[in-house]
């Protein structure tokens, strides 16, 4: 693109850049109008005169570096001005390099190309940075799939001991993820507890089916083993520690994402209680971790409103009324307010993945 106010320069400049072999141009005379047709035509490079009518080559420049769209356009200065702070205003400017007029052909052509050199080595890069992200989104977003099947596929494996227990698992991860909105959190959280939730009971691996499938209640000791799936779902989930010790705490950052450790700890609290009651570790009020509030809400509910081999299922009336009345002992008031206000979504939720 070549921006002088003299047609006849535009010309001279033009020949000698047709002899070089060049053969894509654009011209303009009034610079006032330089700006918006760079805009359009994205030139890749600039050859701009100074002293012009209107707008001075400076000020074409200075828009021209100002445009985060059109910054990155080499820019040639074409001048019959010698002064020094003309030139030192336009390399302040962003100018890449200055021709004097009457302009020397073989002068021209060496600026030109070597600055189209360093314009396509500066595109490739730009482009391959392009590309890169491009990649390591499309990886990320791999990783992410991955990362989702393996979660269910470890959380089909707990259920599948409980034949009994059909979408139990994806409910509850609803349910959470329902309660969690209510509550405020942003997206990418609600998302995450949903998904983590999915294991709260792939500790259940390890209980016998005796216990698992008992169509009664549990005998003291049976409870106490079927306890133990909360210990022992937070280790399945934790990450070994270097060495292979499983010795780790499931609130150690190990080697483990923010998703599984998020599992972790709600495997392991899904159970505690409000008042201090609950299991594995008898923890009360704010010290158990609040997705271990949120998905014990989601789990009893679940619990109550469908058929156990020990229970049938319960109406939605009677299940609200049990939950009421555990405010405050079983559930943290304030999650399970969000829980029924949020209630036309939890029947829904119920509805759609009824067993």
């Amino acid at each position: 693109m070549i921006v002088d106010d003299e047609e006849f320069n535009i010309l001279v400049v033009r020949r000698f850049l047709r002899e070089a072999g060049y053969s894509e141009f654009v011209t303009i005379v009034d610079p006032t109008e330089a700006v918006d047709t760079a805009r359009y035509e994205s030139p890749d490079i600039l050859l701009l005169d100074i002293v012009m009518p209107g707008l001075s080559g400076l000020e074409v420049l200075r828009q021209l570096k100002s445009n985060p769209q059109l910054s990155q356009i080499p820019v040639i200065i074409l001048t019959a001005s010698s002064e020094q702070p003309v030139k030192l205003e336009a390399l302040e400017l962003g100018a890449t390099d200055f021709l004097a007029k009457p302009v020397d052909p073989s002068e021209l052509r060496l600026r030109v190309k070597n600055t189209l050199t360093i314009k396509a080595q500066q595109d490739y890069l730009a482009n391959y940075s392009t590309a890169l992200e491009e990649e390591v989104r499309q990886r990320t977003a791999e990783l992410e799939d991955s990362r989702r099947e393996v979660v269910h596929c470890l959380a089909r494996a707990a259920e599948s001991r409980d034949e009994q227990t059909g979408h139990h698992i994806v409910r509850v991860g609803l349910y959470a993820g329902v309660i969690a909105e209510q509550l405020g959190y942003c997206r990418r959280d609600v998302e995450m507890l949903k998904l983590a939730a999915l294991l709260h009971d792939v500790g259940k691996i390890g209980v016998p089916d005796a216990i698992l499938r008992k169509p009664g209640k549990l005998a003291p000791l049976e409870f106490e083993v079927m306890k133990g799936h909360c210990d022992l779902g937070s280790s399945i989930i934790r990450p070994l520690p270097v060495g292979g010790s499983s010795g780790a705490s499931p609130a150690s950052p190990g080697h483990a994402s923010p998703l599984m450790r998020l599992a972790a700890v709600i495997a392991e609290s899904h159970h505690e209680k409000w008042d201090g009651t609950g299991y594995p570790k008898g923890l009360k009020g704010e010290a158990i971790p609040m997705e271990g509030r949120i998905v014990a809400v989601a789990d009893v509910f679940d619990a109550l409103t469908n058929k156990r081999p020990y229970k049938k299922a319960l109406p939605l009336e009677e299940t609200l009324e049990i939950m009421e009345q555990s405010r405050g002992t079983h559930f943290d008031p304030i999650v399970l307010d969000a829980f029924l206000s949020r209630l036309p979504d939890v029947i829904r939720v119920s509805d759609k993945y009824s067993d």
